[in-house]
């Protein structure tokens, strides 16, 4: 129930501090959301259906009948997906289930249809995105993607369990939101889903079959799933070569600045196992995505700081550019197949301007408001003609 804060400082001396005080219940395995007046919200956990906020501010826990609708006998609500829309209400979903939820009245606004399938949430492992957000839709084109999951009591019965197939898509700030159904070029569950500066979503690591926690994973998938969001439906999936190396339960994938995936651990086994199926992997490695090609544009200024609804200019260096992207991409907390926070904003983009010596300048502005991007830093890509270029950071608020 502690609470520890780690704050980046110069020459290597920092860190953490545990506060005073803590959680005021016990979580085993909670989401967390960074909400627009720079709290966060914590929801559920191991056996408890309530969320809270840190700082407390004053407020207590709060009921969610979702958080108990959803528990069954092998607990398939674990690691909620939690997303923050920009209408300033959550989108929670466990298990099979989802709700719009008020965090400022701490009320149920809404209650959406179940997903077809399987659970989705931990163990049976599925994960979730919020599709990018754009400033060409003034940032309204709210859509979340659910994929992957297990049988429902393959977390207490993995043999011979095979994985979901399906991916969900549903609009839930639209009249009469329902699930569009697709299929994955194979099963997995244990998959993470990772926003790209492209605006599409790569799916990697995970398994075939079984379910998350000690032992339960079989048939490692390596091959990485590019998903394209604005294809017609059926057209969507690509398969993109892989690794060998097997990336299953506690592995996971993280955007670097440079565009490139981290992608590290695996480990099915309680302690250090090193020899046998499945071992314990303690090698890391980067993946390339299609787009890191030979012509990838530079900045040459770009601001450290934004504003909300703030202007600003930025030079990008891409030898005949006809079309730059300025694209926003959060930091998240990724574990268990979810990266908690995530989320991509396409900003606002004038036409380039030649700025001399292969050298365009771009105006463009910064998100409305913190539901739309809550405070803190973000990575600022270039991407001109489908090449990504290396991020800036800046901090957004």
């Amino acid at each position: 129930m502690k609470i520890r804060n780690f704050s980046p400082c110069g020459g290597g001396g920092c860190d953490w501090v545990e506060l005073d005080g803590g959680l005021q219940q016990g979580r085993w395995y909670a989401s967390n959301q960074i909400l627009p007046d720079g709290t966060q919200i914590v929801v559920g956990g191991r056996g408890v259906g309530t969320v809270e906020y840190v700082p407390a501010n004053g407020r207590g826990t709060y009921d969610v009948p979702l958080l108990y609708k959803s528990n069954d006998a092998q607990m398939d609500n674990l690691y909620p997906f939690v997303h923050l829309l920009p209408n300033n209400q959550l989108y929670i979903f466990a298990n099979r289930d989802s709700i719009l939820y008020d965090w400022q009245t701490n009320k149920v606004v809404r209650d959406y249809p179940t997903i077809p399938g399987e659970p989705r949430n931990y163990p049976s492992a599925g994960s979730s995105v919020l599709l990018p957000l754009s400033a060409n839709a003034d940032y309204g084109n709210v859509e979340v993607l659910v994929c992957g999951g297990a049988a429902y009591g393959a977390y207490m019965n993995p043999a011979g369990q095979t994985a979901s197939q399906t991916c969900g898509r549903i609009a839930p700030l639209a009249a009469g939101a329902g699930w569009a159904m697709e299929n994955m070029p194979m099963p997995r569950l244990m998959g993470d889903m990772i926003l790209l500066p492209t605006r599409d979503v790569l799916i990697i690591n995970g398994a075939g079959g079984g379910a998350q926690g000690w032992g339960n994973a079989v048939d490692p998938v390596k091959t990485p799933v590019l998903y394209k969001p604005y294809n017609a439906a059926g057209a969507r999936m690509q398969t993109l070569t892989g690794s060998p190396i097997p990336r299953v339960y506690h592995s996971t994938a993280n955007l670097l600045p440079d565009g490139r995936i981290l992608v590290a651990g695996s480990n099915t086994h309680q302690f250090y196992t090193l020899t046998g199926y499945l071992p314990t992997e303690l090698r890391i490695e980067t993946f390339s995505p299609p787009y890191m090609g030979a012509n990838r544009p530079t900045y040459a200024a770009v601001p450290g700081g934004l504003k909300y609804g703030g202007g600003f200019t930025a030079t990008v260096k891409s030898a005949g550019a006809k079309n730059i992207e300025l694209n926003m991409v959060s930091a998240p907390f990724v574990t268990h197949s979810y990266a908690q926070g995530q989320r991509l904003l396409q900003l606002e983009v004038s036409a380039p301007a030649a700025a001399g010596a292969g050298a365009y300048d771009v105006a463009s502005k910064a998100p409305p408001n913190a539901a739309v991007a809550p405070g803190g830093y973000y990575m600022l890509f270039p991407v001109a003609d489908g090449n990504v270029g290396y991020a800036s950071w800046v901090k957004m608020g």
